[in-house]
């Protein structure tokens, strides 16, 4: 069978995108193979179809579970047998699909770098007729890569199990630098490598500097009325930004890592099905989504590196059609970003502070604690320790990525409430029970459906609000619960810990203190590219991306807001007509920037600079309220 006999049967396209039917003809011929290709750029499609092609299974290695489940899911929709080693399954569960994919014809087995760390895995894969190994989001295993990982460097180990199959490695977003490394740790022989143009020539990026953010997008939401997403940084932005735009009218819904699975499944469905216009989402969302129809993608806050970004935005426009991707901007933004992601980057001496106390808080002695697992309540650590929360995370998921620890985060499993009595009832109870009047009322307060639904609540949020522990307050649930006053379901833990190596403090840490040092040094780079593309209104901005990722054949995209701001310099002529209609309009009533925005067909920099020049011919004043007035004279 072809290629694109196959390409027809499971996924009904009739042609391929560029590169692929190359990277395709490089595999099946059993080249060690390099693809870089953008986002949308069908990398999956690569492997998939080489492995269908040739007898025996393929082995893809993956850091992201959310991505495995997701292609397994869509291969089994196609007929296709696929299994995914993900987190959380036990051994004997680990054990039964292992043998599966030796006896049972399956074609695709995806694992996570981690996975590949147990002897268990490696055994059984070493017994497996191994057609292709396919090593996915491949920057992860470069020192200098945007996401380092260093289990990534046992896909070695899996190489020399099969040191006759070939190997292809994909990634989305490389330097040079990282291209290199990853080609050098994976001994990657006489490497084919493709590599697509970054250039999306149909995508318009833009850099907003802008005092009020929610205007703005408003206005960007009007102005393009087609499929949307709006990134946000924290989860509590995505719902207040989702629900100040159904406030407006627009059809929007919120995505975050905190909702359940049937709501992630219930919202994307939504969204890709355009029943809802406009996703405002964390970072969490997008990976492994291919919705062709996005016209805008907005940045509400910066993003953490140009890679993201360039992902992120390059989720606008894959039909070809027109798109934008925006970044709102203010000033005191920069300062925020290096908070977030550079105040927050622990220290070599941190990071063993945090790995003693957590040693100590779960009794493990010296030399001991391999393989066993601890349920934790990671705001309670904090607190017994005086860690700060930020930097401990941090720490923790730097202890997890070097294979010292599992890092089970399990945020989602929060203690769950619902009142079962009438408001009369339960006021008849408090004038009972007056003492318990205090955390009952800050509960009602603070979670508004509690009478109606089981409600998800944050214990910590209702302790302090009361200033009283958080095991004084679950105290108070218990005798509510027992009471008949409330169902209470209650969580005790928010993540899970499993030590991977026996304790032995200095001697843990000291090995990956390099790597620690170094990712700081390459966060700092990756933050401080961010502002300079920010702060930089006189280079082309699909440029300035394109020479960040090493590509300096690209011609400036004349539709981005530098190019637009030089191709069209505002003339006196444009000055003077905008000002006559500015000036007819503040006739008959007094208006903002904003309102004066909304109702004349203008840029924003055409307003400003007729403003500017109106006020300078004291044609209008700025009152107390700031609207604008016109003088009569």
């Amino acid at each position: 069978m072809h290629p694109i006999e196959v390409l027809e049967r499971y996924w009904q396209h009739t042609s391929f995108r560029p590169l692929q039917e190359e990277i395709i003809s490089a595999v099946i011929d059993n080249e060690d193979t390099f693809a870089l290709l953008p986002t949308g750029g069908g990398k999956s499609i690569c492997f998939q179809i080489p492995a269908l092609l040739k007898e025996g299974i393929c082995i893809v290695v993956s850091p992201l579970v959310a991505l495995m489940k997701d292609q397994v899911q869509q291969l089994k929709q196609k007929g296709i047998k696929a299994i995914a080693l993900t987190s959380g399954m036990s051994l004997q569960d680990v054990d039964t699909q292992l043998d599966n994919c030796i006896y049972g014809n399956y074609k695709f087995l995806y694992v996570s770098p981690e996975r590949l760390q147990q002897t268990l895995v490696k055994e059984r894969i070493q017994q497996m007729n191994v057609n292709l190994i396919a090593v996915d989001e491949a920057h992860c295993i470069s020192q200098w890569g945007h996401d380092f990982r260093p289990a990534y460097h046992t896909i070695n180990e899996l190489r020399q199990l099969h040191p006759h199959v070939s190997c292809i490695t994909l990634t989305a977003t490389a330097k040079q630098n990282v291209i290199e490394d990853i080609i050098t740790s994976l001994d990657l022989l006489n490497p084919k490598v493709f590599k697509a143009s970054f250039e999306r020539p149909n995508i318009s990026y833009k850099v907003l500097k802008v005092e009020d953010k929610l205007f703005h997008l408003e206005h960007i939401l009007k102005k393009n009325t087609g499929s949307a997403i709006v990134y946000a940084r924290s989860r509590k932005a995505t719902l207040d930004i989702s629900a100040y735009l159904n406030n407006k009218g627009f059809d929007a819904t919120f995505y975050h890592g905190g909702i359940t699975s049937k709501e992630k499944q219930d919202r994307l469905l939504d969204w890709t099905n355009n029943r809802k216009r406009i996703m405002v989402a964390t970072t969490a969302f997008g990976m492994g989504i291919d919705k062709a129809d996005v016209q805008s993608v907005i940045h509400f806050n910066l993003p953490e590196s140009l890679e993201s970004y360039y992902q992120e935005a390059g989720r606008a426009g894959r039909n070809g059609k027109p798109a934008e991707a925006t970044i709102l901007t203010k000033a005191i933004d920069a300062s925020h970003l290096k908070g977030q992601f550079l105040g927050t980057i622990p220290s070599v001496d941190f990071v063993k502070v945090v790995y003693r106390k957590l040693c100590n808080y779960f009794q493990i002695s010296y030399g001991e604690g391999q393989e066993t697992q601890h349920q934790l309540n990671f705001l309670e650590f904090c607190k017994t320790y005086d860690l700060k929360a930020n930097l401990t995370y941090n720490s923790l998921k730097i202890l997890d990525r070097n294979s010292i620890i599992s890092f089970n985060e399990r945020f989602n499993y929060k203690t769950k409430v619902q009142v079962v009595v009438s408001n009369p009832a339960l006021f008849q109870y408090l004038e009972k029970q007056p003492s318990l009047a205090l955390p009952l009322k800050a509960l009602l307060r603070t979670y508004g459906g509690i009478f109606d639904f089981q409600t998800k609540i944050d214990l910590n949020i209702l302790s302090t609000k009361v200033n009283i522990s958080e095991k004084a307050y679950i105290r108070v649930l218990k005798q509510l619960e027992k009471d008949g006053i409330l169902e209470l379901e209650l969580a005790n833990t928010d993540s899970e810990i499993t030590f991977i190596v026996p304790r032995e403090d200095e001697k843990t840490i000291n090995p990956i203190a390099k790597t620690i040092n170094q990712q700081s040094a390459v966060k700092h780079e990756q933050v401080n590219s961010v502002l300079h593309y920010i702060d930089n209104d006189t280079i082309c901005r699909s440029l300035q991306l394109l020479q960040y990722f090493g590509d300096t054949s690209g011609k400036p995209c004349g539709i981005c807001s530098v190019c637009v701001t030089k191709k069209t310099p505002i003339s006196s002529r444009t000055l003077v007509d905008n000002s006559k209609l500015i000036l007819q309009t503040l006739q008959s009533e007094d208006l903002s920037s904003r309102q004066l925005l909304q109702r004349l067909d203008v840029s924003e920099a055409e307003l400003l600079s007729s403003l500017t020049h109106l006020l300078e011919q004291r044609k209008i004043q700025l009152t107390s309220t700031n609207t604008y007035t016109y003088v009569k004279t």
